[in-house]
């Protein structure tokens, strides 16, 4: 029996989002190495290409996550998510609300998605615990919560701090994944302040070794989650 990707999501401790490849690299190689170190979900944030070519890369990137038996999400774009055969689609405040987007995957789905014959996710991220608990309440699977610490992937987006990990912690009931920032320097702090999973761009896909960095990260969150 397959496994059920609610399930997986459960177990996860870290989603790797995709940046940009560096000169010579290409996102299978760098998805590849990030599986192979360990990811247990990708994301696919990608800003500059047309839909067509976001749809081609991310059915690539779909088959060699399901390969590696990794959940694959696609960022804001919930219409290529769905189009691509992704396991979800993570959703910012700005972007679909999560009921209408529910609404719309079950519409897509009809009847073989009520019966969970296939579970679509869908993730939200969240800045504030009235936006997380709003959230879950709304029937998202899994939030975001950061940014933890300041980072250039969000420089318009201020720094909401460890504190709100430790309400998450007491108030949310749905996995999530904290964001921001996170580094080799500071995970610990994360771990520590309640933390049971993470997401991270430029830990993994900025670095020269990238399956080593996954390696690495989920050997830390493994002492403490």
């Amino acid at each position: 029996m397959k496994d059920n990707p609610r399930e997986k999501l459960k177990r996860a401790k870290l989603v790797a989002i995709t940046a940009q490849p560096k000169p010579g690299k290409t996102y299978l190689e760098m998805v590849k190495a990030a599986l192979m170190g360990g990811a247990e979900v990708i994301q696919l944030r990608e800003k500059q290409l047309s839909s067509k070519e976001f749809l081609f890369l991310a059915k690539s990137l779909k088959e060699l996550c399901h390969l590696y038996g990794a959940l694959f999400i696609v960022n804001d774009r919930l219409d290529l998510a769905l189009a691509s055969g992704a396991d979800g689609a993570h959703l910012g405040q700005e972007d679909c609300p999560l009921p209408d987007a529910r609404k719309i995957v079950n519409q897509f789905y009809g009847s073989s998605y009520l019966k969970e014959e296939v579970p679509f996710l869908l993730g939200c991220s969240t800045h504030s615990l009235e936006q997380a608990l709003k959230a879950e309440e709304e029937g998202a699977d899994y939030l975001g919560c950061g940014p933890i610490f300041a980072t250039p992937t969000k420089p318009d987006r201020a720094a909401v701090g460890l504190e709100l990990i430790k309400e998450y912690r007491k108030r949310i009931h749905i996995p999530f994944f904290a964001i921001g920032g996170i580094d080799p320097t500071n995970i610990e702090q994360v771990l520590k302040a309640g933390a049971k999973a993470i997401a991270v761009v430029r830990a993994v896909f900025a670095s020269e070794d990238i399956q080593g960095s996954v390696h690495s990260l989920r050997e830390t969150i493994g002492r403490y989650a």
